[in-house]
């Protein structure tokens, strides 16, 4: 198959969640199928600032062609813009200029899938959230293939997402909460889907690891690992882990990993290492007790599936849908909802070492099960090749 995934950022500097799913699964459809890459020449999601070349490139044996960027993002308007849409829903107009102002405004890209969409069998979008996706699907969609990763924060709600939640030729879904929620939102039925989530590989104790002492951790320690951020929770699991520490509590500290976009309180129970490298990355979750996810939106939570993958258990945010179904799925953690249950969770954890590990155990074999790569890329596979033989049997107009 000849196929095109598009997405909102792409290069070795691109960090991004979706973004690296994007890489992670086009790099292994090329090894049956010709991939090219559609993307901008963005490097910063918060600017859209033009940081790579326009025009064609090649990154391993993918094809990368670059749109430029025509207005960075102004941040200023984003934000009122967002303020009038997400409290009034505002018109259909003005809820389309939030996804011109939430940007990469890429127009050549939508331009060039209205004159070469046609070559490709199947087109990949990643993250609907993006002027990308939004704008360049409706343009080829009846080969078009959405990977929404679809939370259930503020934007999945606007009304002009009713119908456009039914245009793609199909779907590719993280987890089934995602797409329970896309067609909460779809008018009508929703297209053909699969829920593929995401490979991840076996992991090994790392070579050349930092002793975590060095970096002021200390056993016992509970672990947070990503960006620190208050729209991932991390604002709240600072409160609750200080009122659990008020409680009397068993002692444990709380070991943060990741760039920091909130003030992190100085605390002797507190540690924050800033971003780590792949090594003491893996490191950590060998030596924690336990992960915390706090994010209350989720389409896929990676982090919590490196957890398990090394046996480590979970506690995590229980009004989060997505992870509260993946904890439930792999019975591979405990989830909390407030400060009480969060520190009830915490203290039964790290007083009942067994059925901690045990849990860990049980996450493990869930990812064996379910994630590694053969059978992620299996499914996404299948469901290629059976939208293309819908198309090919499907009655033709005269």
């Amino acid at each position: 198959m000849k196929l095109a995934c598009v997405v909102q950022r792409f290069g070795p500097d691109v960090t991004g969640g979706s973004e690296r799913h994007c890489q992670v699964i086009a790099e292994r459809l090329t090894e049956r199928h010709d991939v090219t890459i559609l993307t901008s020449c963005a490097q910063d999601y918060v600017t859209w600032r033009n940081s790579y070349p326009a025009g064609i490139s090649r990154s391993g044996s993918l094809l990368v062609r670059r749109f430029p960027v025509v207005q960075e993002r102004r941040l200023g308007r984003l934000a009122e813009m967002s303020e009038l849409v997400f409290t009034t829903r505002g018109s259909p107009e003005e809820q389309e200029a939030w996804f011109v102002e939430n940007g990469p405004q890429v127009p050549g890209l939508v331009e060039y899938l209205r004159e070469h969409g046609g070559e490709y069998d199947r087109i990949l979008f990643w993250t609907y959230r993006y002027y990308q996706t939004f704008f360049g699907l409706p343009v080829v969609a009846d080969r078009a293939i959405l990977l929404p990763t679809a939370e259930e924060d503020p934007l999945v709600w606007l009304d002009i997402l009713d119908r456009w939640f039914s245009l793609p030729a199909g779907y590719l879904f993280l987890t089934p909460e995602e797409a329970a929620l896309v067609q909460s939102r779809c008018a009508g039925r929703l297209p053909p889907s699969s829920v593929i989530g995401c490979g991840i590989d076996p992991v090994a104790p790392p070579e050349h690891a930092a002793p975590l002492a060095t970096r002021g951790v200390k056993d016992p320690f509970v672990l947070y690992l990503g960006r620190i951020d208050r729209n991932k929770g991390c604002e709240t699991l600072l409160e609750y882990f200080g009122r659990y520490l008020e409680s009397g509590g068993p002692p444990v500290q709380l070991v943060m990993a990741g760039f920091a976009n909130l003030p992190i309180p100085s605390h002797p129970r507190i540690t924050h290492l800033g971003v780590v490298d792949d090594a003491q990355r893996i490191a950590l979750l060998a030596g924690a007790k336990l992960l915390v996810v706090p994010s209350p939106f989720e389409s896929l939570s990676m982090v919590l599936l490196e957890a398990w993958n090394q046996g480590l258990p979970a506690l995590v945010n229980g009004r989060c849908a997505v992870l509260h179904g993946q904890v439930l799925r792999a019975n591979g953690g405990l989830s909390y909802r407030y400060a009480g249950d969060f520190a009830a969770s915490l203290a039964y954890l790290l007083t009942h070492a067994e059925t901690a590990r045990q849990l860990g155990r049980q996450g493990q074999a869930y990812v064996e099960r379910e994630y590694r790569w053969p059978y992620v890329i299996r499914k996404v596979e299948d469901f290629l090749q059976a939208s293309m033989d819908d198309s090919a049997t499907a009655p033709r107009a005269v």
